[in-house]
């Protein structure tokens, strides 16, 4: 395991965050699809907020509230109670495993085009993740673990697409991790990130997560008492922070691409932008979503 301290000179650092970011599109474009709510809402489930609640839970089985809320870990208590255990009464978390397949081979044949959704490329990058992931462990990262005991499904995109999943949620357990140590609530978590300019902007931020105009100045208020956050965004100290949580995610995330080595690290980063790109050409995120988007 690397330490998360000492990142590995084996990569250049910034080798882990750009396979990262060249992949986990091929994951998250899911929950913006419209298959998603489609093949979901033909379960039972209400659009939107159930079906995503359910649907990345579904692997932990019929969990109760606050398990979701842990290991979502920025979303409102409220609003993920208001969801889930109702979820698991209208549909079982099998048939709901069934579905997300369903829902990620449709959606990435669509938007990347049949042709190149059956590709050489495909098969390549889905056999490169699934190299990755064999050096993935467990310990400390239940939503990872609950993915990571499904079975890798034979279909070279489904086989890319499981490979995409169990990256990101295996990063997102560590990314919790770090934020817990770095002391910042979900909420407080989100703020700062939405105010690096780079991710979610504040009214999407503030809708998919569901909180309240005052839970979110309550938060700034905190975040401000801290040193970390002004008026005009992000403090010295709050942008040397949040650089500071990427670095060390990046250090609890770089196993996978250490097992590869920088030479088909970066054949996974070629494929995985490839295929990135043609998503969002495509459409797979909304306008107004994420900022400059």
């Amino acid at each position: 395991m690397v330490s998360v301290d000492q990142p590995s000179s084996v990569l250049e650092p910034a080798m882990v965050a750009r396979a990262h970011r060249a992949v986990e599109p091929l994951h998250s474009h899911m929950y913006f699809a419209p298959e998603h709510d489609e093949k979901l809402g033909a379960l039972g489930l209400k659009p939107g907020r159930m079906s995503y609640f359910a649907g990345r839970a579904a692997p932990m089985g019929a969990v109760g509230a606050g398990v979701v809320t842990a290991t979502f870990y920025n979303f409102s208590p409220s609003l993920v109670a208001h969801m889930i255990p109702r979820a698991w009464s209208l549909a079982s978390p099998e048939h709901i495993l069934a579905a997300r397949l369903d829902i990620a081979r449709s959606s990435l044949t669509r938007l990347l085009g049949a042709e190149a959704a059956g590709s050489a490329e495909v098969a390549e990058l889905a056999e490169l993740l699934r190299e990755a992931c064999a050096v993935l462990t467990p310990e400390g990262r239940a939503l990872y673990a609950g993915h990571a005991d499904l079975p890798w499904p034979e279909e070279p995109l489904l086989a890319l697409w499981h490979g995409a999943t169990l990256l990101r949620e295996h990063r997102g357990d560590g990314h919790i991790a770090v934020l817990l140590h770095a002391g910042l609530t979900g909420l407080e978590a989100l703020v700062t990130h939405t105010a690096t300019g780079r991710g979610f902007t504040e009214p999407a931020a503030r809708a998919t997560r569901g909180w309240k105009e005052d839970e979110w100045a309550a938060a700034c208020a905190a975040l401000a008492d801290r040193g970390l956050l002004d008026d005009a965004g992000l403090t010295d100290d709050g942008t040397s922070l949040r650089a500071h949580i990427e670095t060390q995610t990046d250090a609890l995330s770089a196993d996978p691409w250490l097992l590869l080595g920088p030479e088909r690290t970066a054949r996974v980063v070629e494929l995985g932008k490839g295929l990135s790109r043609r998503l969002v050409a495509s459409g797979a995120f909304g306008a107004g979503i994420f900022a400059g988007s």
